[in-house]
């Protein structure tokens, strides 16, 4: 059944307005359509392709008019531009393969995953939160629905995001990816006027978390992804009402009131995505006897070179921990002999005196199988990101491709 309007918003890049923070409460409390945030400053294509892939029955531009989307093809039988009455949002998928997916969050199920979060947080109503990162992603959507339960209007911060900024805000609550969090600790200046940091979006950098408790920083790491409306587990923990569980295949398993309704308009990939109660993840992981998850990779993150499957999220985790590295990434590049090329995409902590590729092959092979070894290093000044915070993995496979051919720097 699909009885409510969805409209698209397109936002300047990706940022919240005080229009769109009126729409989401709306949304929220049933009195407005459902929404689909976009960032207005992806190439045209790509919104051409989002809108025709998701159907919404309007378009709203960033000066607030409205037209009709053109006609898109899609699965038979699918729904044209109404969504289910529960639904509130529609977040687009950020992953960087694959169709997009138009992951569908209930006005229940955003509320249950912000009231948790300002639980575990200990936050109390009037405290505002710093909104940096984009709306059109969940991390960003889930600061403002804090934000409307906390009866606190949002810092919105458009700019670069420094120390200064940070503490001009007033803020109480930040939610940041590693690479601004890396950003803060580089400027040198205390952490300690937020009352809590939730880091989330990709692997955590070793080193990272120290230098920003040293900084006074309280920092709170999170997971969860658009289909539990943001992090639900937070250092390790499930947040109130959640569950997580490893199947048999060691994938991570969560349950409970924050899941998504399902993928907009492709009822296939979300039978592929529940089984029961559960919706499966595409991580790898384990759970202690304390209850306590621990996440190794993404299981859609293998490599599998020379016939050996290689957790790529597992390779960097070592690599981030090595002498001269800053960020590491790893990436499966084509290859006539390996089939996937594993390569090291690494950031020096001095590019005057880069990591050797030699070493950082000794490294992995002394805590990992020696199939897990780089054979390959691709060294640059900042990992590619998508505008989620998260490692653009088709950049860093491209740029290693030139990089290897010859067109750049690197070695081999």
């Amino acid at each position: 059944m699909t009885s409510r309007a969805l409209h698209a918003v397109l936002l300047p890049g990706g940022t919240a307005t005080g229009p769109f923070a009126a729409a989401l409460a709306a949304a929220l409390d049933g009195t407005g359509p459902a929404l689909l945030p976009l960032d207005a400053g992806l190439p045209a294509a790509r919104l051409a392709e989002l809108v025709g892939a998701f159907r919404p029955s309007a378009v709203v531009g960033p000066d607030g008019g409205q037209r009709k989307p053109e006609p898109g093809p899609g699965p038979a039988g699918t729904a044209d531009g109404g969504v289910p009455p529960e639904v509130a949002v529609v977040i687009a998928t950020s992953g960087s393969t694959g169709p997009p997916k138009g992951t569908q969050l209930s006005a229940a199920a955003l509320l249950a995953s912000a009231r948790a979060s300002l639980r575990r947080i200990g936050a109390v109503p009037g405290q505002r939160w710093l909104c940096c990162l984009p709306v059109s992603h969940v991390a960003g959507l889930q600061v403002l629905v804090r934000s409307l339960l906390a009866g606190a209007e949002p810092a919105v911060l458009t700019g670069r995001l420094t120390a200064a900024a940070v503490a001009a805000s007033g803020c109480a609550y930040a939610s940041l990816v590693p690479a601004q969090l890396r950003r803060l600790t580089d400027d040198g200046a205390g952490l300690g006027g937020l009352e809590a940091i939730l880091l989330g979006g990709s692997a955590v950098p070793p080193g990272l978390l120290d230098a920003a408790r040293a900084a006074g920083g309280r920092v709170l790491t999170t997971y969860g992804m658009s289909e539990t409306c943001g992090g639900c587990v937070y250092d390790g923990q499930p947040l109130d009402g959640v569950q997580v569980a490893v199947g048999g295949d060691g994938r991570i398993r969560i349950s409970g009131p924050v899941l998504f309704s399902g993928y907009r308009r492709r009822p296939d990939l979300t039978a592929a995505a529940t089984d029961g109660r559960w919706f499966v993840t595409s991580d790898l992981g384990s759970v202690g006897p304390d209850g306590r998850l621990e996440v190794r990779g993404r299981a859609d993150g293998m490599i599998i070179s020379g016939g050996e499957n290689v957790a790529a999220d597992e390779v960097a985790a070592v690599l981030a921990g090595c002498p001269g590295v800053r960020e590491a990434a790893v990436v499966g590049c084509p290859d006539p002999e390996w089939g996937e090329l594993i390569t090291a995409v690494v950031v020096a902590q001095d590019p005057a005196r880069p990591p050797e590729l030699a070493a950082l092959r000794d490294a992995v092979r002394a805590v990992l199988p020696a199939a897990a070894a780089p054979r390959a290093l691709v060294l640059v000044a900042a990992l590619p990101l998508l505008a989620s915070g998260k490692p653009d993995r088709l950049a860093m496979i491209a740029l290693a491709v030139r990089q290897m051919n010859g067109t750049g720097p690197g070695n081999r």
